[in-house]
């Protein structure tokens, strides 16, 4: 395997330490991930609207932080013997306004005013004229006023409920009420159907513009309407995000799905977490909404704009320009091993096929399953099901499948987070069309990507498979990258099989035979394998070790690493996001890299290359499902499978693993301390290469 060039200083992000000083803190090694991702928006190289795009995601990538990851912070700190303090919370909290507050900067000072320069703009109410206030106002009067009810508060009107992360004013009000009282403060929700960006008609946006005005300043702009014969003294925006973990106690419910369903309801009113607010927003009504919320100084985060970036997404689907997009990129339908035209089980029949997505199309899974479905030889088919999203052809293949008589056997897995609700509807349409339905261990999450294909050819069944990278979700399939693997190999389909079983019957796993699963025989391999390799190094023979995924923080396989880099390994580690591990620690981790690609798709391959020996049979490369944590070792189902066609792992290093190694634009490296540094504001990308090599 080619080795990595020398890579060049560039600009650095900060990110504290932590100790020991081979070990980060996970939390703010999650926040310096959306640091990186924050600095797509400042890329001058990057289209306009995508460095919008990449504000949204930060966004949303930060709010589900809050959902889960500080709340289990929280709790944590909670509990005597955790090791997580108030110290630890403070920290993150403070990183955490740190990155809001670069955030909006970047959103002020760098991206709204390059897009006014090409003529997109939000104009507030000070910016509107005479024409467009009229418009606005009319916009409001016909479909923004019916829906909102101010509510005054007092003894009989408590404060109301507010969901998760909805958005709502609070009013300061001057006079009186309609029965002479003080009552000085009101609530208005705003309802989720309305649209959080409108675009103005061409006509009032002026020549060459495209204007558009946010649903907070059309209510702003009115909000004195609400409240007749009184004054609006102050106001503010307000949300609040909560903790949105679904806690089911697996072991005390007879039906998962109903369980789940119902505590779906209660979601959205979980324990306060974060308070936004403007940042105009007067002292005596933040504290007055922390009083109420139950929330300390450090949850309060005021912000210089929209208290919801995530919406602008509207923005960028409502702007017709072109040019302000990354150019438009069709997956193309793999060529050599599957010509155009044939059928996609004769091919897997003759040999293993790989497919490289967002690069090569995931049409050709879909076309594997419907030629199944259609196949009246095909007599059972079964499947793992995570993320499938709320529409998709997968699922209604898999539906046809059942109303064709096949055996249609369904892991539906329920606690895919945010996306339960989409799964128990799954569950109940592939249970009313006869297919049989479970929903993997208790206990347990089911995240192995599966789907196994038994087929009557003569006196004999064949199995045929894909496994995979990432999830059944053709949306998302043109947006992550991830690898596919279509197999018929007997042993690797019998193992596919034997997982099925078990999840199904709950009898043991028969001892595979080249598949590894979680949580029986994953997380003991991977050790095994680094010992092995950490033996070649001291005696003198090659050793290398490359793991590309999306997350390295479990404890047991760092120090495996650590102490194999201490043997003498070279170890390199492509982690997207959270890593634990500190490289170039004096005395610890010299021989170990770490580097963090982010660029146009969303790296979710999980590749893992061993060698230790000079013999072609001394090295080993597999892919998985799993990121190197903790819980996906031994709390989940997950899966790892070996490529042992030479050509095809040799594709997979010269396609996943040498490109990241010597990428320059897109990569970040880890630093001792914590900080990571951009390797180069120009140079070679690996996605970029592997875009021109599709």
């Amino acid at each position: 395997m080619s080795e990595p060039q020398d890579d060049r200083p560039g600009e650095r992000t900060p990110m504290p330490a932590a100790d020991p000083p081979h070990l980060l803190n996970r939390e703010r090694s999650i926040l310096d991930f959306n640091r990186r991702v924050l600095a797509q928006a400042r890329r001058a190289d990057v289209p306009l609207l995508e460095r919008l795009r990449y504000l949204c995601i930060v966004s949303s990538n930060l709010d589900e932080f809050f959902e889960v990851r500080f709340a289990d912070t929280l709790e944590a700190a909670r509990r005597p013997g955790s090791g997580t303090s108030a110290g630890d919370v403070t920290a993150i909290a403070r990183a955490a306004h740190a990155l809001v507050d670069e955030h909006y900067a970047v959103f002020n000072d760098e991206v709204m005013p390059a897009l006014a320069a090409q003529g997109i703009v939000i104009l507030n109410h000070a910016d509107r004229d005479a024409e467009q206030r009229r418009w606005v106002a009319q916009f409001f009067h016909r479909e923004v006023q019916p829906l909102l009810v101010p509510i005054g508060l007092d003894p009989s009107h408590p404060f109301p409920q507010v969901a998760n992360k909805s958005l709502h004013f609070i009013v300061q009000l001057g006079g009186t009420d309609a029965f002479g009282r003080e009552n000085s403060i009101a609530i208005v929700k705003v309802p989720r159907v309305l649209p959080r960006v409108i675009r103005l008609p061409e006509r009032l946006a002026g020549p060459g513009r495209q204007a558009f005005v946010l649903l907070t300043s059309v209510i702003r702009a009115h909000l004195d309407e609400l409240f007749p014969g009184r004054t609006v003294e102050a106001f503010s925006q307000f949300r609040v995000t909560r903790d949105s973990d679904l806690e089911v106690d697996e072991d005390d419910v007879t039906n998962l799905r109903q369980a789940l369903r119902s505590e779906l309801s209660t979601r959205h009113f979980g324990r306060a977490i974060r308070l936004e607010v403007v940042a105009s927003c007067p002292p005596v009504l933040s504290d007055f909404l922390r009083s109420q919320f139950a929330l300390p100084e450090d949850a309060l985060y005021r912000v210089h704009g929209p208290v919801n970036l995530v919406r602008l997404n509207t923005l960028i689907d409502l702007t017709h320009a072109p040019a302000l997009h990354f150019p438009p990129h069709e997956p193309v339908w793999p060529q050599g091993r599957l010509p155009r035209g044939r059928k996609v089980m004769d091919c897997i029949a003759e040999r293993d096929i790989l497919l490289h997505h967002p690069f090569e199309s995931f049409d050709t899974v879909v076309q594997f399953l419907r030629e199944a479905v259609e196949d009246p030889n095909v007599l059972a088919i079964r499947q793992t099901i995570y993320r499938t999203g709320s529409e998709s052809v997968l699922m209604d293949l898999l539906l046809e499948a059942a109303r064709r008589g096949k055996e249609v056997l369904a892991v539906v897995e329920l606690k895919a987070r945010f996306d339960e609700e989409a799964n128990i509807n799954w569950a109940e349409r592939l249970e009313a069309v006869g297919a049989q339905v479970v929903y993997g261990i208790v206990g347990l999450k089911t995240h192995a990507k599966l789907l196994l294909v038994t087929r009557k050819e003569g006196r004999r069944l064949r199995r045929y498979a894909h496994l995979s990278t990432g999830n059944y979700n053709p949306k998302t399939a043109r947006l992550y990258t991830d690898l596919g693997f279509l197999t018929a190999d007997p042993d690797l389909t019998a193992d596919a099989e034997a997982v099925f079983q078990h999840l199904a019957s709950l009898n043991p796993l028969a001892r595979p035979r080249q598949l590894l699963v979680a949580p029986f025989n994953l997380h003991s391999r991977w050790m095994e394998l680094i010992a092995r390799v950490a033996e070649s190094a001291r005696c003198g023979r090659p050793a290398r070790i490359v793991v590309k995924c999306n997350a390295l923080t479990d404890p047991d396989l760092i120090e495996a690493l650590v102490a194999a880099g201490q043997a003498g390994v070279r170890i390199d580690l492509i982690v997207r996001g959270a890593c634990m591990l500190a490289p170039g620690v004096p005395g610890a981790t010299e021989r170990i890299r770490v580097r963090s690609v982010v660029g146009r798709f969303l790296e979710h391959t999980r590749v893992i290359y061993f060698r230790w020996g000079e013999r072609d049979s001394d090295e080993a490369l597999y892919l998985s499902s799993a990121d190197w944590m903790s819980r996906n070792m031994l709390r989940r189902i997950e899966i790892a499978w070996p490529l042992r066609d030479a050509a095809l792992r040799q594709r997979v290093i010269d396609e996943c693993l040498v490109p990241y190694l010597h990428d320059e634009l897109d990569a970040w490296r880890l630093l001792p301390d914590g900080r990571y540094e951009r390797v180069a504001t120009q140079g070679r990308s690996a996605q970029a290469a592997l875009l021109r090599r599709y």
